[in-house]
């Protein structure tokens, strides 16, 4: 476009260039320039949120289903502040996103104006950069390098911030095209070292999931793994990265993984890290495998050389592309290893009745494997409720799983409104616990107003049941400051213009989810549990046993 704009008009103008059709926000009179740039393109949908918390949880999580950065715009101060969660978890998650921040005049810098705060300094340790621009000449080289920066090597977060007088002055701008991720394919004689380390195994391990996992890598990379034989267990809340029914899938690492997955990871001579960074949560607090890891060979696939030797000592360094990698990977021989450790992650999840337990999660996790398609997407924040289905839930393939590596409550709701925006026509299913849900909940807002469909499962034990268990673990019947009060989350959901139902029991939960899915719209299912079945593996009672 040629021609004297507004910086708000230039903005927008060069997101649209850059593939953006959806934005995430909180209004702030900070940026007004461009939410007026927005009024008149409609190519953009704007999504507006209750708390920017969501906004930001939103579009991380539209990052990963998109492999494109996930667009916030916040205001400063106040707004910048509640989106920091979500500014970490794209960055922990290795997820492209990039947060506009509303700002103070140029003018009016460093006189702690009205809600001015120091973004370099706050945003520094969460985000890969923080780019201030001044001049509206300059807003297209801007976006431009944010989005090559949100998706290059290792992807992330960005954060941009825009005085507001910036966005209100007029120039003309040369608008820049479209950038996309630069490929970077496999070095060929890294790949043959690699074929001669896999043949030389006896016990080989792949450990798959995270910076720049596509579906297209998912489905190479399965292919390969089926080929040789070669266990396939997924990092920290990646259990998407291939189908679950692939052969020689084994499971997840993480919290409460199957025990033969684990030994067979202890056991492993050889060790291909595909994306992954071993992180403290896949790796047990780096005790599973050591950073050292004696008697184990390990090879590291990552798309970012800084990652490659910055923790673990890497006997061999492979930088490439997720895709790249999966489509060359080599051929060695076939074994049956990956067979057997699919057996054993079948038999792991397969959900059998718990005795004594009036509402038994497993039992509904199995319910919903009869009822809902293969492809749902299951999306959830932090909790003990989340490895039920961690356990026994089937992800079907890249992008079905939105879990935060962050661990960061309140995540669920926000992500599943961005996959319902970006997914129409899938099934998608927010579950909570009841302390995650009142953190976010108030997004229920936004999906009905966008009138999306989507289920939500709050699991109420009137507790915060992960800091509980550690608790009764650390310090048996010493109970201090995890219980919780908690609402009628169904009543909840009904004020908004939802339809919902209160579960207590496992016999009504099938018919419930029949219930919940023949309606449109929002759903909520209140299911009360009791505290005392605290995790998918244990109980209260026998940690304090």
């Amino acid at each position: 476009m040629t021609g004297p704009r507004t910086g708000g008009r230039i903005l927008v103008d060069n997101l649209s260039a850059q593939g953006c059709d959806r934005i995430f926000t909180v209004p702030g009179e900070s940026f007004l320039a461009v939410l007026d740039a927005l009024h008149d393109t409609p190519a953009i949908d704007l999504v507006v949120a209750r708390q920017e918390g969501g906004v930001a949880f939103m579009a991380a999580a539209d990052g990963k289903l998109t492999g494109r950065p996930g667009i916030a715009f916040v205001t400063r101060g106040p707004g910048a502040t509640n989106a920091t969660i979500g500014v970490h978890v794209a960055m922990q998650d290795s997820l492209p996103m990039i947060l506009f921040i509303g700002d103070v005049a140029r003018g009016d810098r460093d006189r702690e104006a009205f809600q001015e705060v120091d973004f370099g300094q706050m945003f520094g340790p969460l985000a890969k950069k923080v780019l201030r621009i001044e001049d509206v000449r300059r807003i297209p080289e801007y976006v431009a390098r944010a989005y090559a920066t949100a998706m290059a090597g290792r992807p992330g977060p960005v954060v941009i911030v825009l005085p507001e007088d910036m966005l209100c002055d007029t120039a003309e701008a040369v608008d820049r095209p479209r950038v996309e991720r630069p490929g970077q394919a496999p070095d060929p004689q890294a790949l043959a070292r690699l074929a001669g380390l896999i043949d030389a195994a006896e016990r080989p391990v792949a450990i798959i999931g995270g910076a720049d996992w596509s579906a297209e890598a998912g489905t190479a990379f399965a292919d390969w793994a089926t080929r040789i034989g070669l266990p396939v267990a997924a990092a920290f809340r990646r259990q998407d990265a291939v189908p679950n029914d692939c052969p020689v899938w084994a499971g997840n690492l993480g919290y409460g993984p199957n025990p033969a997955l684990v030994a067979r990871i202890r056991a492993a001579d050889l060790l291909i890290v595909v994306g992954a960074r071993l992180g403290e949560a896949t790796t047990d607090g780096y005790t599973l495998v050591t950073p050292d890891h004696p008697g184990q060979t390990l090879v590291h696939i990552h798309p970012d050389p800084e990652e490659l030797h910055s923790v673990y000592r890497t006997d061999l360094a492979i930088c490439a592309d997720m895709a790249g990698f999966a489509r060359a990977a080599p051929a060695a021989r076939h074994r049956p290893d990956g067979a057997e450790a699919h057996r054993q992650w079948q038999s792991w999840s397969t959900p059998a009745p718990r005795d004594g337990v009036t509402l038994d999660l497993g039992q509904c996790v199995a319910a919903m494997r009869a009822q809902l398609p293969a492809d749902t997407i299951i999306c959830n924040g932090a909790g003990n409720f989340s490895g039920w289905w961690h356990r026994y839930w089937p992800y079907q393939g890249h992008g079905t799983q939105l879990a935060p590596t962050a661990g960061a409550m309140g995540y669920g709701v926000p992500a599943a409104v961005a996959a319902a925006l970006r997914c129409p026509g899938r099934q998608v299913v927010a579950l909570a616990g009841d302390g995650d849900f009142l953190m976010n909940g108030q997004e229920l807002a936004t999906a009905l107003r966008h009138r999306l469909d989507l289920i939500v499962i709050v699991v109420d034990n009137g507790g915060y049941g992960t800091i509980r268990m550690h608790q009764e673990r650390e310090y048996p019947r010493r109970v201090s400051g995890t219980e919780l009060a908690n609402p009628d989350f169904a009543a909840f959901a009904r004020a908004f213009g939802g339809w919902a139902e209160r579960v207590e029991r496992t016999a009504d939960f099938a018919p419930a989810l029949a219930r919940a899915t023949a309606e449109r719209g929002v759903r909520l299912l209140h299911l009360v549990t009791d505290i005392e079945v605290i995790s998918a593996a244990t109980t209260i009672s026998a940690l304090r046993g």
